[in-house]
């Protein structure tokens, strides 16, 4: 598998970005990853990158957007910060990412037992980590079941990941409110912005 180039990365849609993605996580799951030179791939994007997507996910160790996509050198932006949130210098990014090089799609990835939302739910207090996570509690507020505080915290996992999912969504919503560049750019169909869950256990993410 070669590395983009502007003819291929200006022939892929929004929608067939999406596409390559989903089919790239299919092979991961299945051990079935595309045969690409990684060095070779270093030669031919050594003068110029064409990356179809963009990709904000978490710190996690667990969660290496290349590869659980199967990607290879050259094809995705990948942006990664605990809680994968997003502030000025993200969307500068994304806006550099999308409107300047070409990306098709811009995806926030949480996933399931993340640490960063279970500090959120905990109230852990620690340095800038608590400023950190303060941005994550909006979708902690958000989720209002359970109702009993004693079910509203880490130990809940099915309640952490529902306050992940809605993160996530709160994160897209963000995005098109904060910057115009990319609101617009997606009005006019140049890209979409998506969301989707990475399952820690099975590998699979959940695109929606």
């Amino acid at each position: 598998m070669k590395a983009h180039t502007k003819k291929t990365q200006d022939a892929i849609s929004p929608k067939h970005a999406i596409a390559l993605l989903k089919e790239g996580n299919k092979r991961f799951v299945s051990r079935l990853n595309a045969n690409r030179d990684l060095i070779e791939q270093v030669a031919a994007t050594s003068k110029g990158q064409f990356p179809y997507a963009t990709i904000l996910s978490c710190i996690d160790s667990r969660v290496p957007a290349e590869l659980i996509f199967d990607q290879g050198i050259g094809d995705i932006f990948s942006i990664r910060i605990a809680g994968n949130f997003v502030n000025e210098d993200i969307l500068g990014s994304m806006e550099f990412a999308c409107k300047l090089a070409g990306t098709k799609i811009i995806m926030v990835l949480g996933h399931t037992s993340c640490g960063a939302v279970k500090g959120a739910c905990d109230d852990v207090i620690l340095g800038n980590l608590t400023t950190m996570l303060h941005k994550i509690k909006p979708a902690v507020k958000q989720v209002t079941t359970p109702i009993d505080s004693a079910l509203r915290n880490s130990k809940n996992l099915e309640f952490v990941n529902k306050v992940a999912k809605q993160n996530v969504l709160l994160t897209i919503a963000r995005i098109k409110k904060e910057s115009p560049i990319l609101e617009e750019m997606e009005n006019y169909g140049e890209i979409k912005i998506i969301g989707a869950m990475y399952n820690i256990n099975t590998g699979v993410v959940d695109i929606y």
